[in-house]
């Protein structure tokens, strides 16, 4: 069975070793283009999933347009039988309908929760307590296809989505290996999505990534973890757009309005919430390095009775 595999970050990277380990026939790896990054924008930066395709001698395509015909010509002289998809951007029906045995995705959610671009954030930040992955077979409307395999992973009580992404990636690893050997033995059971349990993961934004601490302690907690490393829950503190990174929640009754900020520019920085307090671990204030709190507090004041 011949294989073209499509991905680009480092999520991709363990999905396409376990295929090249287990000796899978894969004749074409299909990655972002290099871009310009670091300071100046003079470095040429390569994708994890690139990287890793260069030191095992794969061949490696990094179109611009996938639908321009040099591409989709070299994508037929390949003659896949079947393309796997991580963590890469949509494809065209001309590319995902190509092969014999279709195009299969893998998504970090149990679909049809959380379609869309983010699922590992938006199911910490929905304080779920289960997710996991699915392997689908790719059609038009985005993370509908009918599901080949799952595999759940639980969601731990101080998880951030970094912690879940790094679970995950092994988990990934399996089930795309499981789905291309359920397809070179044509053990296929392929099932339909209940549209009724349907829930979305939509892309992060400044909006949906604020904090709003007049809700209950719990989803404020939940939405900074979710959003830890990358790209960080946010809210204001001397009137800098301040990363939260890490806090404990603290529920407790107390007459505070949401948002006051506490501190005595020593030990402790918490924001009070509708039922609590945020206790602040780990921060980065704009301009300045990420750091724990007391570090910050060590040569920085804050001022007292303003509001995140």
């Amino acid at each position: 069975m011949k294989i073209i595999f499509f991905g680009t970050p480092d999520f991709a990277v363990t999905c396409l070793d376990i295929l090249v380990q287990a000796r899978e026939n894969v004749v074409g790896v299909v990655t972002s283009v290099d871009k310009y990054g670091g300071r100046g924008r003079k470095t040429l930066i390569e994708s994890a999933v690139k990287k890793y395709a260069v030191s095992k001698g794969l061949n490696i395509l990094q179109p611009t347009n996938l639908k321009s015909k040099g591409f989709n010509e070299t994508l037929a002289a390949l003659e896949a039988d079947l393309q796997v998809v991580v963590a890469f951007r949509m494809l065209p029906e001309m590319v995902w309908n190509r092969p014999s045995l279709g195009t299969y995705n893998l998504h970090g959610s149990l679909l049809p929760a959380y379609r869309g671009a983010a699922p590992i954030n938006w199911a910490i930040i929905k304080g779920e307590t289960t997710t996991g992955v699915t392997s689908f077979k790719l059609k038009h409307e985005i993370d509908t296809g009918s599901i080949l395999l799952q595999k759940e992973i639980p969601i731990y009580p101080d998880d951030t989505a970094g912690d879940l992404h790094d679970r995950m990636k092994w988990v990934a690893a399996e089930v795309v290996y499981d789905t291309v050997q359920k397809l070179k033995t044509e053990d296929l059971a392929l099932q339909e999505q209940t549209e009724a349990l349907v829930s979305h993961a939509p892309k992060l934004n400044m909006d949906n990534t604020k904090i709003d601490f007049h809700k209950p302690t719990k989803q404020v907690h939940d939405l900074v973890r979710g959003l830890s490393p990358y790209p960080t829950a946010w809210c204001h503190i001397n009137r800098q757009k301040t990363k939260l990174y890490a806090a404990i929640p603290s529920i407790s009754a107390h007459n505070q309005p949401p948002g006051l900020i506490e501190t005595d520019n020593k030990t402790y920085l918490k924001i009070a919430t509708s039922d609590g307090y945020l206790d602040i671990l780990e921060l980065q204030l704009s301009g300045k390095k990420r750091m724990k709190v007391r570090e910050l507090l060590n040569g920085y004041n804050i001022d007292v009775n303003q509001f995140a």
